[in-house]
């Protein structure tokens, strides 16, 4: 079996699973404003964000880290050092430090601290698509 391939393959599917998540928690943050602390509907998100991001987006984000770095040690140091590879990188960590930025905000509803409101949510929605779109062109045209 190609282990290049089988890498590549599983970290695809890791990252269509972990994009999933980064697309819908920030949707299901939109919801959650509209509810009352401690309300049914409140605490029914508070259950809804916890699971998606515990046994959905993080083992997903780590496990396409892990594929993902697989792959490069697999394809050599000389494609490591490739321009599309370090700028993929870069938007990677972007993606990875947003995930953990919806963590804390699932914090703040959980804390009824949270002040941001629908709209920034449904803006702050429309970053992992940014990225996806431009990392999916770097790595298809490999400028």
């Amino acid at each position: 079996m190609n282990i290049y391939l089988l890498l590549k393959s599983v970290h695809i599917i890791s990252i269509i699973a972990w994009m999933a998540g980064l697309l819908y928690l920030p949707r299901i943050y939109v919801y959650h404003c509209q509810t009352t602390h401690g309300s049914e509907a409140h605490e029914k998100f508070v259950t809804m964000e916890y699971r998606l991001l515990k046994y959905i987006m993080n083992p997903a984000m780590i496990l396409s880290w892990i594929f993902g770095i697989g792959l490069l040690l697999v394809l050599g140091h000389e494609v490591s050092m490739q321009f599309w590879v370090q700028a993929k990188v870069v938007l990677v960590l972007l993606l990875s430090g947003y995930h953990g930025f919806l963590g804390v905000c699932r914090k703040k509803f959980i804390a009824n601290t949270n002040t941001r409101s629908e709209n920034f949510y449904r803006w702050m929605n429309e970053v992992p698509t940014v990225l996806m779109i431009i990392i999916v062109f770097l790595v298809v045209f490999k400028p």
